[in-house]
């Protein structure tokens, strides 16, 4: 009677507890592991330029993976931003309070480069370098938006000579300061982007905000933006309707005399991921910018500012690709199921392993692109006519692959992988981002389309690359392309295939010249021979498979 009595009141000892309460067969958490040592990405680096990067590149992944780190993406994650738009006395203040860890991250990645820093560093290779550094900052992605325009504004921004004097070192700073201030009197600064309205979307000569000339080198800015990412940035390029047409614009949230712009933040976005980075809805009441570039001219400026985040859009997808494929080899390595560990049983090594040849061929391209970027802005031109069909190609359908690769790594934990404090629902929710974010699948793919029309050349570079590279299935895919492109009548109706073979085309031609043996078979009779089924794990026989799960390791 004793006994039960004891155990009913929740006094048990600790050999009764162990009964039932013995944990065996959970995976350890994965931290302080290194993602720059994932061999497609160190191999890219060096191959693209970068190779005098490798240390700094480590020493991000290094961070990045440790569970310092990985616990400041959860609580940024976690402790979304809230928005103030009145101080306690009723003044408008427009201000976002991020969690602690929010800009903890934030300082990391500008004290490592991750932002403008190549814009200031003239070596070879130094967007290669930084791009590398991107691929390994995998804590939180949220951040990473700000990040990202910082480092794509400053081309942009070079339309207003005087302007980029004054603001270029502050992009290019290493000093993260979240303090609202005049941006010329800070130490570092950031920069975001308002281009899209609630009538318009990825149609961005739809935009009716107004810039009206004051008289004296600056407009006043009347209108709204649908999606206005970290809008607590110190510096902004808009595109509104000025009277030579769609013009774009430099906006300081704080003006120089001090006082707060005329920008207000209506709310913030309520969205499926990226939790930590506020997306707003903005009105401009008067606000006061300075035009950047010629009136009318809006487009083709800031294009280059969304081409660069475009960039980032790939790199981020196969960022995710690679993660998620870390995350299922490491639990698959410690998970046993019937009597087995899960990474020695035959079909789940198939899903391992096809997942691994996406995530590398994903990486490659990326990384390509990032080297193209790096020769076409020191003026190198064959690197830019490949880099203007190549991104958007790539872009396209490197983002497209991102989301099923999720959901398959989420799927590889099984119930585990469900709960929230594995991680993969975070993985899953952020996935479509990047192939929504600087223009969704069709804009993409359409972008594909119209290098081709405005800059025919660079269909001759697209297979001039592709030349390099000779295999079966590689020539039989390329001919075929040629033959798609040679039949503009229901081209803009294809335009999603066309993208998509492109993408396939330059991954196989990267694998076949770069790549290891194993992976590149895989990839050729996969995804170009089409010895493949509707998802992953559907590898043929006869392929062998250790070397590429060898590459997807969990390294420190």
């Amino acid at each position: 009677m004793y006994t039960v009595l004891v155990r009913l009141s929740g006094k048990c000892n600790s050999g009764d507890m162990a009964d039932t309460h013995v944990v065996t067969n959970q995976v350890p958490p994965l931290e302080d592991y290194n993602p720059a040592t994932f061999p497609a990405l160190a191999e890219a680096l060096i191959r693209e330029g970068g190779e005098w990067g490798v240390d700094e590149v480590h020493a991000v992944g290094e961070l990045g993976g440790s569970r310092k780190a990985q616990r400041w993406g959860e609580l940024a994650d976690r402790n979304v931003p809230i928005l103030h738009t009145h101080d306690r006395y009723g003044h408008r203040v427009d201000e976002v309070e991020y969690d602690p860890a929010y800009h903890q991250l934030m300082t990391a990645a500008v004290k490592h480069g991750l932002h403008g820093a190549p814009w200031a560093d003239d070596r070879p290779g130094a967007h290669v370098v930084r791009a590398a550094k991107m691929s390994a900052w995998t804590p939180e992605p949220g951040h990473v938006c700000p990040i990202s325009m910082t480092y794509a504004v400053v081309p942009a921004l070079r339309f207003n000579p005087e302007l980029s004097k004054v603001y270029e070192p502050l992009l290019t700073s290493r000093v993260y300061d979240p303090e609202l201030k005049v941006p010329a009197t800070k130490a570092g600064i950031t920069a975001g982007m308002s281009m899209t309205e609630k009538q318009g979307g990825s149609d961005v000569r739809a935009g009716t905000t107004q810039a009206t000339p004051n008289g004296d080198g600056t407009y006043s800015l009347r209108g709204h933006k649908w999606f206005t990412s970290a809008p607590m940035g110190d510096m902004f390029l808009v595109l509104a309707q000025a009277p030579g047409g769609l013009s774009c614009f430099f906006l300081p949230r704080v003006l120089p005399d001090g006082t707060r712009n005329r920008m207000f933040i209506q709310r913030l976005k309520d969205k499926l991921g990226n939790h930590a980075n506020a997306s707003s809805e903005i009105e401009y009441d008067g606000a006061t910018v300075w035009l950047v570039g010629e009136e009318g001219r809006g487009v083709p400026t800031i294009i280059e500012m969304v081409n660069l985040t475009r960039l980032d859009c790939t790199l981020g997808s196969a960022t995710s690709m690679r993660t998620g494929l870390t995350q299922a080899v490491h639990h698959a390595q410690h998970r046993k199921a019937f009597g087995a560990y899960l990474i020695d049983q035959p079909l789940m090594r198939n899903v391992l392993a096809d997942m691994a040849v996406e995530a590398e061929a994903a990486t490659m391209l990326a990384m390509r692109m990032a080297g193209a970027t790096d020769r076409a802005v020191r003026g190198d031109e064959r690197e830019s006519l490949f880099r203007r069909i190549g991104l958007a190609a790539a872009k396209y359908w490197v983002c497209k692959r991102a989301t099923p690769h999720a959901a398959e790594a989420m799927e590889c934990f099984g119930g585990n992988g469900y709960a929230e404090e594995s991680g993969m629902p975070r993985l899953y929710r952020e996935a479509p981002l990047m192939g929504i974010w600087e223009g969704s699948g069709n804009v993409s793919a359409l972008d594909t389309l119209r290098a081709m029309v405005t800059k025919p050349e660079c269909v001759e570079v697209l297979f001039d690359e592709l030349s390099q590279a000779q295999d079966p299935r590689l020539d039989a895919h390329v001919s075929a392309l040629k033959a798609q492109l040679s039949d503009p009548q229901t081209m803009e109706y294809r335009g999603r295939k066309v993208a998509e073979d492109i993408s396939l085309a330059l991954q196989g031609a990267l694998l076949v010249r770069h790549g290891h043996p194993a992976v590149a078979e895989a990839f050729l009779v996969s995804r170009l021979d089409r010895q493949w089924g509707g998802a992953f794990g559907t590898l043929p026989t006869g392929l062998d498979l250790a070397p590429i799960i060898e590459r997807a390791l969990v390294k420190g």
